[in-house]
């Protein structure tokens, strides 16, 4: 999903929900979130994602969870 403005709608909502960590467009044309924080707020940002900003045609998702890893400072958008 690329040109509707997802990565920058995703990091907004990830700061507002106080989570750090990255969004990134990959190759195949998928975006790639990875998010560290509290449980609740992770759960509200994977809701946010299964119908994105306007413009956004989500198909699907998956969620991959992890141990919290405590490396990012912020949440940023990588190229």
């Amino acid at each position: 999903m690329q040109g509707v403005g997802f990565r920058y709608h995703t990091r907004r909502k990830a700061q507002v929900l106080n989570l750090t960590g990255y969004v990134m467009n990959k190759p195949d044309h998928t975006v790639e979130i990875v998010a560290d924080g509290p449980d609740e707020q992770l759960k509200e940002l994977i809701e946010w994602t299964k119908t994105g900003p306007e413009r956004a045609s989500v198909s699907r998702i998956e969620v991959e969870d992890c141990l919290p890893i405590n490396r990012f400072d912020e949440f940023v958008v990588e190229y």
